[in-house]
């Protein structure tokens, strides 16, 4: 098949750093390619890819301190790609609803993966507007707040079966993954380290719109005894930081989509404890690759109880359920 996969402008792909629904496309970009497609991949100019690249913008945005006005080369991006539409069997789009009423006019079959929140109130409005346009969902709970959009499948994510791996580090420390908001809870996570009595280190990034609640918040508590804030870290890293905790502490705050943190812990065998919220209980396998928790007492309660899990057991769960191979054959289908 010749397949487009058109990617968010504000990460390379795949990121460089921080960047979830851009190291989710650069994988599923990969694994297409791998098996046999041809497979043609807008972003950004600094991207790194076996498909063929087509770039609108030399560079992430997020790193280009000269653009004050992101949408317009996402606008721009989009009229690339119905200019060359029929060049391709299909569209697949990682653009929220941007691509929605402009292919809708056009003959070549598109879907769109949805990979951020859909609970906010005007999300009512949009998806009754566009109650035809093809959807693919990266957890059940996704589709809550919208269940008559036009959803096709619940496709999860997957991570490369090779690309993070169990090292030999001994699990000393519990860890935070991912990024800094009030969504994220950190300060909770720090909460439960220290009534836990455990170290817990924070490899995450800061958004713009996160540093008040950083500054106010977060960076007060990191003077606290064990607590250390490591910054943001990218995938060869990954391994040891995940690999050296005794688990991976997801206290969030909202209905998260997916969470690829959970599944970057699986890979490394590090069990996993979140809080029930969004797709955590379709991701963590309670007393089999982590604990589901309502409370910062339960996660206390299941911090005791991770010496009855086995990090073997968790590797080979990824590796059943969460590759980027699975991912790939899915999106296939």
């Amino acid at each position: 098949m010749r397949i487009a996969q058109i990617a968010p402008l504000t990460e390379a792909i795949p990121p460089k750093l921080y960047g979830g629904t851009e190291r989710v496309v650069s994988w599923l970009t990969e694994e297409l390619v791998a098996l046999g497609h041809d497979v043609t991949l807008f972003a950004s100019g600094d991207s790194i890819t076996a498909a063929n690249l087509v770039s609108i913008w030399p560079s992430a945005l997020r790193f280009d301190r000269s653009i004050c006005d992101p949408n317009a080369l996402h606008m721009a991006m989009l009229e690339r790609v119905r200019q060359r539409a029929s060049e391709f069997d299909f569209l697949h789009f990682h653009l929220d609803y941007y691509p929605f009423s402009l292919f809708a006019r056009q003959s070549t079959p598109f879907v769109t993966t949805l990979h951020g929140r859909l609970d906010l109130k005007e999300h009512q409005t949009l998806f009754r507007t566009f109650a035809s346009a093809p959807i693919i969902s990266v957890s059940n709970a996704q589709r809550r707040p919208v269940p008559d959009a036009g959803w096709v499948r619940t496709i999860y994510h997957g991570v490369p079966e090779n690309l993070l791996n169990p090292t030999d580090a001994t699990p000393e420390y519990l860890a935070f993954l991912g990024r800094i908001a009030p969504e994220k809870a950190t300060d909770r996570a720090i909460s439960i380290a220290a009534r836990c009595g455990l170290p817990l280190k924070i490899a995450a990034k800061v958004d713009k719109v996160d540093v008040e609640y950083f500054e106010e918040r977060i960076r007060p508590l990191l003077r606290l005894p064990d607590i250390e804030y490591i910054g943001e870290i990218c995938d060869r890293e990954k391994s040891e930081f995940l690999s050296g905790a005794k688990a991976l502490l997801l206290p969030i705050d909202w209905p998260e989509p997916f969470g690829l943190v959970m599944i970057e812990a699986m890979a490394c065998g590090t069990p996993v404890i979140a809080f029930n919220s969004g797709s955590t209980p379709e991701i963590v396998e309670s007393g089999l690759t982590g604990f589901v928790v309502n409370d910062e007492d339960e996660a206390i309660a299941a911090i005791e109880k991770l010496p009855q899990l086995s990090r073997q057991k968790i590797r080979r769960r990824f590796e059943e359920r969460f590759t980027g191979r699975r991912m790939g054959l899915d999106y296939l289908d």
